[in-house]
């Protein structure tokens, strides 16, 4: 993973799209990715994808709640 802290056991990349839309639901005030580090990419770049699609995935919930402004 392209990450200096890797976390064993931690979240596969379905867990932490679900986890994002189950936000959908609630009233959340922030979102923050940390730890994409493209020193530690390989080269397909796929932590970074993933990081792409976590921020698209958590930004679709917006109009789901009514929070477009």
């Amino acid at each position: 993973p392209g990450t200096g802290t890797p976390e064993v056991g931690g979240l596969t990349s379905h867990e932490a799209v679900a986890l994002i839309r189950l936000l959908a639901g609630f009233h959340t005030v922030g979102f923050d990715l940390v730890e994409v580090s493209p020193l530690y990419d390989g080269p397909g770049q796929i932590t970074a994808l993933l990081a792409a699609n976590l921020i698209y995935e958590y930004l679709c919930t917006l109009p789901k709640r009514g929070e477009t402004k």
